[in-house]
């Protein structure tokens, strides 16, 4: 059994500057920091979120894009003690105040005019009375919150000493029950698997990593920030995906590794004008179908020498199986790798019996990954964790190598961009639609995103109609990835003799 070689994140910060000292650690923009100036930073940020009186085990929320000052003030609040709260940027004021409550936040830092968003304006209307404390992070600090630069300012002499909570921290993703459930991982957890992610990818130092991905996500944070402290690779922070932006940053910045969903790669080889992309030569993807065709142009077209597929849900610390380096193309297309060291993956049947090889079943996970729960929902826990299996919800087969291919979603899960969107939720918020009377949403192929939403609905009695209007509806109340693309009318939702929904008909139908 390994352990890994950090007791926790901020012992992680504190090596990295000592292991890697004046290497280059960020960029992002004008600001070039070395491993030891990250150290500074991240400490006058602890100091400064103890000085606002954040000790050991306080929730604290971060609601911001990939910038500089998410990775300070989030080591910052980690290193004084805290639990950080990562929040969804794509969320609207009800999502993000739904889990500010549900953790009870003693401090949340955000940002102003992202993408022309007033994000503090949103929370004050969704939380008219109950708003935590309130950081600005980039923009202007309206009244009543605080800009970082004044934080900072803030921030006492004395070195912050204070213990880490077990929990690292508290990542909210949407379930079968409409909610979004907070699962619970810790430092231990957090950094081990990242241990072995960095390491089977090969990330080295001297690499520049473009972290397209989301730090509000466990892929951008710790398979981005993380995993760079542990390897001494560059972070570069990207704060809105789009090619051409994209593009610059790779032949601006020598990027050399660039992970993302299929849908990032597949943008890029589709864009008339690439620019200079010779210094790629790492990705790593998945959360999607992943054709062989795919790998094949990413290797041959863009460039990577090393392209890994992997799988994970939060729920097992982001990361269960992957594919390793040597790997060939059909398996990487086809597969999403076998079982991280120290962890074990099967495909059971419904009785729990392991599945043959090449038989579908339930993925389950047993090991070191398995997150100590859900916050404050010991039931829900315990439907998912199960003689200390998580059961997945996901369908798989798994070949006689251990290779594992996902092939299904009990959940009805699907995934938009990279993003996992759980119909419940969605179904749950357009019944509050008032000429709804009945919903169901299912996921249908998208060239650009590999799958968007479309709901069918059955119109209350005698009210007006607009599918278009029930779509606009829809994206001003729910994070745009959650949003259904299409609305279909229906007159009755196609069911069993049970009662229950017939999704696999609608879609087929989505997909017709």
């Amino acid at each position: 059994m390994n352990e890994a070689p950090w007791p926790s994140i901020p012992a992680l910060v504190r090596w990295a500057a000592d292991e890697y000292g004046d290497a280059e650690a960020l960029v992002d923009g004008d600001q070039r920091w070395s491993f030891a100036e990250l150290l500074e930073r991240v400490e006058q940020a602890a100091r400064a979120a103890a000085a606002a009186g954040i000790t050991r085990g306080d929730r604290v929320a971060i609601w911001a894009p990939n910038i500089h000052e998410w990775i300070t003030a989030a080591l910052g609040a980690i290193t004084a003690g805290a639990i950080l709260v990562p929040i969804n940027t794509r969320f609207k004021g009800r999502e993000a105040a739904y889990v500010l409550e549900r953790v009870r936040a003693r401090l949340l830092f955000t940002v102003n005019g992202f993408l022309d968003t007033d994000y503090v304006a949103m929370l004050r209307e969704a939380m008219p009375d109950g708003a935590p404390p309130i950081v600005v992070l980039r923009g202007d600090a309206p009244a009543g919150t605080t800009s970082y630069a004044d934080f900072l300012a803030r921030a006492g002499d004395t070195p912050v000493t204070a213990e880490p909570a077990e929990l690292s921290d508290i990542i909210f993703t949407s379930g079968t029950t409409g909610k979004p459930k907070g699962v619970m991982v810790s430092h231990e957890q957090t950094l081990r698997v990242f241990d072995v992610w960095s390491r089977e990818v090969g990330l080295a130092d001297g690499d520049r990593y473009l972290i397209v991905n989301p730090f509000f996500h466990t892929f951008g944070y710790k398979a981005g920030i993380l995993a760079c402290l542990m390897r001494g690779a560059t972070i570069i922070p990207h704060a809105v995906f789009d090619v051409p932006s994209v593009l610059e940053a790779i032949e601006r910045d020598r990027i050399t590794v660039l992970p993302g969903p299929p849908t990032l790669y597949q943008t890029i080889l589709n864009h008339p004008a690439r620019r200079d992309l010779s210094s790629l030569r790492l990705a790593v993807t998945g959360a999607a179908v992943v054709p062989v065709s795919l790998i094949e142009q990413m290797r041959d077209d863009l460039g990577f020498e090393t392209v890994l597929t992997a799988y994970g849900l939060t729920e097992s610390t982001g990361t269960a199986t992957m594919c390793r380096r040597g790997d060939d193309a059909k398996t990487i297309a086809n597969t999403s790798g076998r079982a991280i060291p120290d962890t074990e993956v099967r495909v059971v049947d419904t009785d729990g019996a392991p599945a043959n090889a090449g038989e579908p079943g339930e993925v389950v996970i047993r090991g070191y990954n398995v997150m100590l729960g859900y916050l404050d929902d010991p039931d829900a826990t315990a439907e998912t964790i199960r003689d200390g299996w998580l059961h997945t919800g996901d369908i798989g087969v798994m070949d006689e190598r251990g290779y594992l291919r996902i092939t299904d979603r009990l959940k009805d899960m699907f995934i938009v961009g990279g993003f996992n969107v759980y119909p419940a939720e969605v179904e749950g918020e357009l019944l509050a639609h008032p000429s709804v009377a009945q919903v169901a949403v299912v996921g249908a192929p998208d060239e650009r995103l590999g799958e968007v939403g479309v709901a069918f609905v059955v119109p209350r009695a005698g009210a007006s109609f607009d599918p278009d209007e029930v779509v606009a509806w829809a994206r001003a109340r729910m994070a745009n990835f959650k949003a259904p693309r299409r609305v279909v009318v229906v007159e009755q939702l196609p069911v069993n003799a049970g009662g229950k929904i017939l999704k696999f008909e609608l879609r087929e139908r989505a997909r017709a």
